[in-house]
């Protein structure tokens, strides 16, 4: 017996009403119909349905287990419908939102090689390092470098962690003594994420727990380039994230200061609305920068 096809035949006799009825629906005989019903109800070994000349009706058993079925048959459909799409061709937009310097040194090289694969797609990238909404701004994929966080209507998935950490230039380090705790920062000009009027504080975690340190410098921005640029420069120290300045440290532009001092863990997560979870092109965006973004991280 397939019990998908007589969970269907059930459920489908309930809503119609009747035998004759459901195997119109079905297009299959009113015999095959009954048969299906009764074999799941041996299978069962409960009575499903009130038969009588005039009606079919569900016992309370039956009613109860006809509300279980059409969750479970809507589950099955949704994952088929799934499958199914991931077998088609994407194709149309795809709006996707982005922080400014993570979209140009990262996304922007693993979207070509992902419109290669699937070149009948059309992306509308944006970028920016506002906090935008991705459902009043009508976006299909919204990526973000933050704390994971639940969002009503959203699903979030993260994809690496994006360490922050603090770096300069070994020119600046040379000229003075270099911090060797959290407080010594008082001593350094810092170079700012944001408007320094509100984010002149600086959180680190480390061995010996949290510190909340007031900075102070000649530059802020809200941009990350902006700043791993004064800072290659020598103008000071700056807290970014590590995929903004391996380059630097790589090359031995820039050196990482107080490595055992971190800003609190925070991610690369991907963003997109909840009725759009089942979208091809939504899903294989997401599958794809899972499967990038995790190796390189």
């Amino acid at each position: 017996m397939d019990k998908f096809d007589s969970m269907r035949a059930f459920a489908q006799v309930v809503e119609s009403g009747g035998f004759a009825a459901a195997a119109r629906q079905m297009g299959l005989s009113r015999s095959a119909v009954n048969k299906l019903v009764m074999n799941l109800e041996e299978a069962l070994k409960v009575q499903l349905l009130q038969r009588t000349t005039r009606k079919v009706t569900p016992t309370a058993t039956g009613l109860a287990f006809y509300e279980r079925c059409i969750a479970i048959l809507a589950d099955v459909a949704e994952a088929e419908l799934a499958v199914s799409n991931l077998q088609t061709k994407p194709q149309g937009q795809l709006r996707i939102n982005a922080p400014m310097t993570f979209g140009t040194r990262h996304l922007a090289p693993l979207l070509a090689q992902f419109l290669r694969q699937y070149p009948d797609l059309h992306v509308e990238l944006s970028l920016s390092d506002r906090f935008i909404d991705p459902i009043e701004e009508g976006f299909d994929v919204t990526l973000r470098i933050a704390r994971p966080t639940s969002m009503a209507n959203l699903i979030v998935q993260t994809l690496a962690p994006a360490p922050v950490i603090l770096c300069a230039a070994p020119d600046y380090l040379r000229d003075r003594q270099p911090p060797q705790i959290p407080s010594d920062l008082a001593d350094h000009p810092c170079l700012a994420y944001g408007h320094l009027a509100t984010d002149n504080q600086w959180t680190l975690v480390g061995p010996d727990g949290e510190h909340k340190i007031t900075i102070s410098g000649p530059l802020c921005a809200n941009n990350g380039e902006v700043l791993q640029a004064a800072a290659v420069q020598g103008l000071g120290i700056a807290l970014l994230p590590r995929f903004i300045v391996q380059a630097d440290l790589a090359a031995g532009r820039l050196q990482q200061v107080m490595p055992a001092y971190e800003a609190p863990k925070i991610s690369i997560c991907v963003l997109y609305p909840v009725n759009r979870h089942l979208s091809t092109k939504v899903q294989l965006l997401v599958d794809f920068l899972a499967e990038q973004i995790d190796t390189q991280a």
